[in-house]
């Protein structure tokens, strides 16, 4: 049973991944933005392997954060 909850976070986790990618590809931000923005979601990616549970955490807070980017009250600093 367990296996089965694991499974299914490894999916939505890759689904959010894959969305997350997209998301960050259709923003008009410079591109050292971009790219800083394409490394957070390596970094979380790599995580998942080892982490898959606490990769979905940060991979939330990701969205969450991008969620602010795109509004425009995230400063470039925190990237």
């Amino acid at each position: 049973m367990e296996h089965d909850g694991q499974l299914q976070l490894y999916a939505a986790v890759a689904d959010q991944l894959k969305e997350a990618h997209t998301r960050v590809r259709a923003l008009q931000v410079p591109e050292g933005v971009r790219m800083a923005l394409t490394r957070k979601l390596l970094a979380i990616t790599a995580a998942a392997k080892h982490d898959l549970a606490g990769a979905a955490r940060r991979l939330e807070r990701f969205r969450a954060d991008l969620d602010d980017f795109e509004e425009g009250s995230l400063p470039e600093e925190e990237l």
